[in-house]
């Protein structure tokens, strides 16, 4: 699948999400901002996709980021940051959702699996997405992070943040 194929609209997800399933494959899916690549988001996504046979990465959009981490951020906008993830070998698709949760996104795909980063627990994650996700079906796998590594210690070490 070329790169550009890879960033799902919506209409485009349900469908790819409807032919993964007539697969029978296990679609683990996980989200963010990744706004400045780092060691810590591309061992998560590696160990990500080893809980099943497709990563799918929900990708908050440039307004979605403003209002969670503030207006100097994104860094990267919602496209450069799309193409940076789906050019990753683990991940094989990316889809850019508006909300600052990704409740809606979650409802929409009924994912598999549902990864978490270890700076939640199975009762601090959004227990609304954790509804969506085991009344579809699916299963919560909570990983370890890399300590030290995230894109706001990177800017205050360059002094952005």
């Amino acid at each position: 699948m070329a790169l550009k194929e890879q960033i799902l609209s919506k209409e485009q997800l349900q469908h790819w999400r409807q032919q993964v399933r007539d697969e029978g494959r296990t679609l683990v899916v996980t989200n963010g901002c990744f706004d400045l690549l780092h060691a810590g988001h591309v061992t998560y996504l590696d160990e990500a996709k080893q809980q099943g046979d497709l990563l799918l990465l929900g990708l908050n959009s440039d307004r979605s980021v403003r209002e969670l981490k503030g207006p100097s951020r994104p860094v990267n906008s919602e496209g450069d940051r799309a193409t940076v993830m789906a050019a990753l070998e683990s991940v094989n698709a990316v889809h850019i959702f508006d909300e600052t949760t990704a409740l809606q996104f979650l409802k929409q795909v009924e994912p598999d699996v549902y990864v978490k980063g270890g700076d939640y627990t199975i009762d601090t994650i959004n227990q609304e997405e954790r509804a969506a996700v085991e009344n579809a079906g699916g299963r919560i796998v909570i990983l370890g992070v890399l300590e030290g590594r995230s894109t706001t210690n990177t800017l205050k070490k360059l002094g952005s943040e």
